[in-house]
């Protein structure tokens, strides 16, 4: 039968509300499983039958689409494909919610979103979110090139290789940001506290979705198992049980888990890690859906772990980190960093059945006493920073104006943190290039085999970076981990 372009819009319109009705049934059938959490991605078919799709199925004003639809197509000067008009609707109406973190993802999209939780994908390796307008980095990854780049939580991507990204949406951005292995893109950040923006380059290359590191630190008599969690994804708390359980073979007598710089994932996946450390009687995490009402989720676990533990967090850590971290808090294990990103809502991939989906704020999560975590962040209960050089920025230096004895400015402040932070004495970090800077600029260029001319050009400027990044991904000086140790056994 063929179809006029209005009933046509009217039928994709239908089944993009039918898909929506089908996931939230797969949600209501997940609670009532019981076992099963509610927040699990769930996978719907959409009708194609078109005698569902008639005109009185669907809200007057829907009718203004279908308008807005047969106008394009009958006056527009351009020829426009009926796809894009379609998806540009749905994008629409989503941008009137006003969330970044509900949005249409196309076939492309919907793949790299999979292969991001699954397997590996291509890119710089960095969770990208929007925060007051901007596109922001949540968290780099752990070993990816946006972390040795140095990249860090909150730096604000202005321009993706020259062009800017005002007015995208977080889709749209990430797709500008992710390519190819072995090719460059070009990144002009601005950084919390730094005047001027700064650019960065950044090889893409393969992201492996390795998510669970740990390793035994012994001091002091006591040997205490670290499991960093990087990212919740498809086989993390599979790695998870598996390296505890090892740990625990090895007798430690305590336990850190860090999720510093893990901007989330999977809920069902936090849920099955702390399902193993929170007994039974308190909840791990509630739930309230958008009439407010809440539900409890607890564990069968019957007692509690029977050594101490604490959580290291950071304001990279976001979602299901915080959920992790927060339930730990009010079961009255320490906290130890930097409060964390706050973002308290939950987000379901709910398919369209054209292989494309709309990933869209369902629910919110609370914490076990029913705290809403969302703007705010989890607060440590034990604060520490980290050294200054681990919020230094790249060097920004040019041959034709390095930087020389005399000069005053952020970026002399920043290179005269980087260079202490080698352990070379400046003197002062207050972005005066006197005399002891000179000197100990000219001491870093002789130990590296450098020209020495007490200046800071492009090559010199380049090295001081590259070794203070090495030294953040070492975690030499790792405060906050020194400081976890030190209070676990208090």
């Amino acid at each position: 039968m063929k179809l006029n372009q209005s009933k046509i819009i009217l039928i994709l319109i239908g089944a993009l509300l039918i898909g929506l009705l089908g996931g939230y049934g797969g949600v209501k059938l997940a609670q009532n499983q019981g076992d099963s959490s509610p927040l699990e991605i769930t996978d719907t078919e959409t009708s194609d039958n078109e005698g569902e799709g008639t005109d009185a199925d669907l809200p007057v004003d829907l009718n203004k689409i279908s308008q807005t639809f047969d106008l394009i197509k009958s006056n527009y000067i351009e020829d426009v494909d009926d796809n894009e008009l379609v998806e540009g609707a749905i994008e629409g109406m989503l941008s009137t919610l006003e969330d970044p973190h509900t949005s249409y993802l196309d076939s492309e999209m919907m793949q790299q979103f999979n292969e991001q939780i699954e397997s590996s994908f291509e890119g710089i390796g960095a969770e990208v979110s929007e925060v007051d307008g901007y596109i922001t980095i949540i968290s780099p990854m752990k070993d990816s090139p946006a972390e040795k780049a140095g990249l860090r939580p909150n730096d604000q991507v202005l321009s993706v290789d020259g062009e800017s990204v005002e007015g995208l949406n977080v889709n749209e951005a990430v797709a500008k940001i992710r390519g190819e292995k072995g090719t460059d893109v070009v990144l002009e950040i601005q950084r919390s506290g730094v005047s001027d923006p700064f650019e960065v380059t950044i090889q893409r290359d393969t992201i492996p979705v390795e998510t669970v590191y740990s390793e035994i630190n012994s001091e002091n008599g006591k040997d205490t198992g670290v499991i960093q969690i990087t990212n919740f994804s498809e086989h993390t708390n599979e790695e998870f049980t598996e390296q505890l359980a090892d740990l625990e073979d090895q007798g430690i007598d305590g336990l850190v888990i860090d999720v510093r710089g893990n901007p989330g994932g999977l809920l069902d996946v936090a849920e099955d890690i702390l399902k193993q450390f929170v007994p039974k009687d308190m909840p791990y995490l509630q739930i309230e859906d958008s009439d407010g009402n809440t539900e409890e989720f607890a564990s069968d676990l019957e007692e509690e772990k029977d050594y101490p533990i604490s959580v290291l967090i950071d304001e990279g850590s976001a979602s299901a980190s915080e959920i992790v971290a927060v339930a730990m808090k009010e079961l009255g294990y320490d906290i130890v960093g930097e409060t964390s990103f706050g973002k308290g809502t939950v987000q379901q991939a709910i398919p369209l059945g054209d292989d494309s989906s709309i990933k869209m704020t369902t629910y919110k999560w609370l914490s076990p006493n029913g705290v809403w975590i969302d703007g705010d962040g989890v607060e440590p209960t034990v604060e520490q920073k980290q050294d200054d050089y681990y919020y230094s920025i790249p060097i920004q230096v040019t041959d034709d104006e390095p930087l020389t004895f005399d000069h005053t400015s952020e970026a002399v402040a920043n290179m005269q943190v980087m260079l202490s932070g080698l352990g070379y004495d400046t003197g002062r970090t207050d972005g005066y290039f006197n005399e002891e800077t000179e000197s100990a600029v000219e001491d870093f260029q002789e130990d590296n085999d450098l020209e020495v001319t007490g200046e800071v050009d492009e090559e010199t400027g380049g090295l001081i970076e590259t070794q203070i990044i090495e030294k953040i991904r070492s975690g030499e000086d790792d405060e906050q981990l020194e400081r976890s140790l030190e209070e676990l056994y208090q």
